[in-house]
């Protein structure tokens, strides 16, 4: 059999809003995988801890806050100080377009904005993991 997916999906920052981040996790939940939710208004090194004591194989980040230039470099950068260079990230929230490349270029695997499909984060997942 093989093992389920395990994503956790964070919501770093102060911002206070996470029924999209809910959204996704059920949506991820429901396509098999195994989701673990940090709750609101974790650190970037919380985020980090998460996801090395979780032993997960994602992470997903919703940012509303527009600190998404800062947090999410910062916990891709501990993510690699753990050793967990390999566990591919995305990014949801509202991000302008202009720096969607920006975080590509940090080492973001995917930015999904408002109205993207559960069903192509999840294709996209299912993807970067076959290819692990």
């Amino acid at each position: 059999m093989d093992q389920k997916i395990r994503v956790l999906i964070a919501k770093p920052g102060l911002d206070g809003h996470d029924r999209g981040a809910k959204v996704i996790a059920r949506a991820l939940r429901d396509a098999g995988m195994e989701v673990i939710y940090t709750g609101l208004r974790q650190t970037p090194e919380m985020v980090a801890e998460a996801a090395l004591q979780e032993n997960v194989d994602i992470v997903g980040l919703s940012i509303l806050s527009g600190a998404h230039l800062t947090l999410v470099p910062r916990i891709i950068e501990l993510m690699q100080a753990n050793g967990q260079s390999k566990v591919p990230v995305f990014v949801g929230g509202i991000i302008p377009e202009e720096d969607v490349n920006v975080l590509l270029d940090a080492g973001v695997k995917a930015v999904y904005g408002p109205g993207s499909a559960t069903t192509q984060i999840i294709d996209d997942i299912q993807k970067l993991m076959a290819e692990k």
